[in-house]
């Protein structure tokens, strides 16, 4: 295999990895709360900023400033539901006027984002390490932490959907939310942990995302399409399908790079999700919990 295509998969990987974890949020919003949440992306930024804050300014240990900026991003989220999605759901509001808040809230926390922290650039107080040898092939260490994070949390999701009391209310609320309410399930309890998981899991690939790219306030309005795009591909309200996808085009975005440039990156995944679209209409995996 050709060392620089084999380079290229090796970023790819790492990339997917931090689409998986977001796109495990997104496609829990958008199965459970039926949202087509816009700003996503930018509590993702969120949470890279509290890390940047909590490890620069406080001097905390970076594996804890990532835990206790997941907290803060649950937090906001949990905030938005109480003073938004919660008060649109009572209503009735159409799903246009739940796109066009969620538009305007990513609006907001963006410019909130660069008011606070200004427009430049940041980056974590870390040490400077050498990237690590592997057959020729040069992986940055934080690389290769990103991968085994994302499969940590990955494993601790799918124990959580599959074996707990509340995984399996998530599920049967996926599947019929009508159906759910009147078997007994707590729906509001189901809510608050599906922003509790979503923001935790975004969080920390916001996070992560800082150790191998810069943070700068757009950074998240730039994975918006690849999160939307892994979510649709991989059966909306399937978080495995979701974090398949999201390596499928986390690879496929770095590998055309040398063909396309790396401003072409979002289209690569909108035109792979174009394509398998038109041949599975629901995405590659059944879209449920």
């Amino acid at each position: 295999m050709n060392l620089q295509f084999a380079q290229l998969i090796v970023n790819g990987i790492a990339v997917g990895s931090i689409i998986a974890l977001a796109a495990v949020g997104l496609t829990l919003t958008l199965g459970i709360l039926r949202l087509s949440n816009f700003a996503h992306g930018d509590f993702l930024t969120l949470g890279a900023y509290l890390t940047f804050v909590l490890n620069t300014v406080f001097k905390i240990n970076i594996w804890l400033s990532m835990v206790i900026a997941a907290v803060g991003t649950v937090a906001a989220m949990l905030l938005s539901e109480k003073l938004l999605w919660s008060r649109m759901r009572s209503i009735r509001a159409t799903s246009t006027t739940f796109i066009i808040i969620s538009i305007g809230l990513a609006l907001f926390i963006r410019n909130g984002i660069i008011f606070i922290w200004g427009g430049s650039n940041k980056n974590y107080d870390l040490p400077i390490s050498s990237a690590i040898d592997i057959a020729g092939l040069k992986i940055p260490p934080n690389q290769l932490l990103v991968f085994v994070l994302a499969m940590v949390v990955i494993f601790v999701l799918h124990y959580v959907l599959q074996n707990t009391k509340i995984g399996k209310a998530m599920r049967a609320v996926a599947d019929d939310l009508d159906l759910a309410r009147v078997s007994g399930i707590n729906v509001d309890q189901v809510i608050l942990w599906t922003w509790t998981i979503a923001g935790s899991v975004t969080s920390l690939g916001g996070s992560m995302y800082g150790l191998i790219t810069a943070v700068r306030p757009n950074m998240g309005w730039f994975l918006i399409l690849p999160l939307f795009a892994s979510v649709i591909l991989g059966g909306i309200g399937n978080p495995y399908g979701a974090i398949a996808a999201a390596f499928i085009i986390g690879i496929a975005q770095e590998v055309s790079t040398p063909l396309l440039g790396s401003q072409y990156k979002q289209g690569v995944a909108l035109f792979i999700m174009i394509l398998v679209l038109l041949v599975r209409p629901k995405g590659l995996f059944k879209g449920t919990i």
